[in-house]
């Protein structure tokens, strides 16, 4: 990587992978428009891309809400199929080193039923890493055994549960047979940013605002009304950079935050479950959905990682 004094330049380290990477910030940056997360600008070259160098800032718990507030948004813009890549994507069916698969950014075929999110979750995102750790010792016999536990479960529908409300109306709203979500693919807390918005000149004026129209909570718990998400000059917002975005279940973003510690990250999870409430359970899903960040970190760097991974994996196996 090399850098100017106000950009940054990132070259391939991998065939493509700045490419991609390019790719998947415009796609991610769409919602923005609609008060979806900021997402740093991109300029590409071959085999290069040039982003703006990033004042650093400090997450507080107003920004950390306005952050899951406006994540909420970027989910919903959705996608066509679990798995897909970003549109304009035609090249490896891998992502980068973590060998990440994935498919065109086209629909299911209509003909045939839509996979389901266990079934996209097991053969996808853990069962193709098993034999690789396992042969480089990243992975035990016995570890490697309680995941295919959790393969087979999740390939029953022990685990499936609806997205969170916005991305399912969303879905709905587009006529989508199944509700997948536009993710990030890659949210530990070292790819977001917290930036004083003060600085920021290159985003839409709803950049960050959370949605418009929130989603209703049962009748019960009272009707849908508009969510301040307004911020001044001053405050700090999340920006999300390095993406591997994906098709994908909202609930993986949203763990993945968890793998490594985010600050405030109660508060995130409140801004995105008032406006966009999140199915019943989801908490108790949090590990199941970490499982591929941790297996891809056994695959990258080795034992100890299998170790967490297999430990995690228990829980529901």
């Amino acid at each position: 990587m090399s850098s100017a004094a106000s950009t940054i330049r990132k070259h391939d380290d991998v065939p493509g992978s700045t490419a991609l990477e390019a790719l998947g910030l415009s796609w991610l940056a769409e919602p923005m428009a609609d008060g979806g997360a900021h997402v740093v600008p991109v300029t590409t070259g071959p085999g290069w891309i040039d982003e703006p160098r990033l004042a650093a800032g400090s997450v507080n718990a107003s920004a950390a809400e306005a952050f899951g507030r406006a994540l909420a948004v970027t989910h919903a813009a959705g996608a066509p199929a679990f798995g897909a890549a970003p549109p304009g994507w035609n090249g490896s069916t891998r992502m980068g080193r973590s060998q990440v698969r994935v498919r065109p950014c086209e629909p299911e075929p209509a003909d045939a039923a839509p996979r389901r999110w266990g079934e996209f979750f097991a053969d996808d995102r853990l069962a193709p890493y098993l034999r690789p750790c396992l042969d480089q010792g990243s992975l035990t016999r016995r570890g490697a055994a309680v995941i295919e536990r959790v393969c087979e479960r999740l390939h029953d529908g022990d685990f499936d549960a609806d997205q969170p409300a916005l991305v399912g109306r969303a879905a709905r709203e587009r006529g989508e047979r199944v509700a997948v979500a536009r993710t990030h693919g890659d949210l530990w807390t070292g790819n977001v940013m917290w930036v004083p918005g003060g600085t920021i000149d290159w985003a839409p004026p709803r950049a960050g605002r959370g949605p418009s129209r929130p989603a209703a909570r049962p009748v019960e718990d009272g009707p849908e009304t508009d969510i301040p998400g307004g911020r001044g000059r001053g405050d700090v917002v999340g920006v999300l950079i390095d993406p591997l975005a994906q098709g994908a279940h909202a609930e993986t973003d949203l763990a993945a935050l968890s793998v490594f510690g985010q600050r405030h990250l109660d508060r995130i999870y409140a801004g995105y479950d008032e406006v966009s409430p999140l199915a019943a359970g989801w908490r108790e899903r949090v590990g199941l959905h970490q499982l591929h960040m941790l297996i891809i970190h056994a695959f990258l760097f080795g034992a100890s990682y299998g170790a967490e991974t297999a430990s995690v994996a228990r829980r529901y196996a």
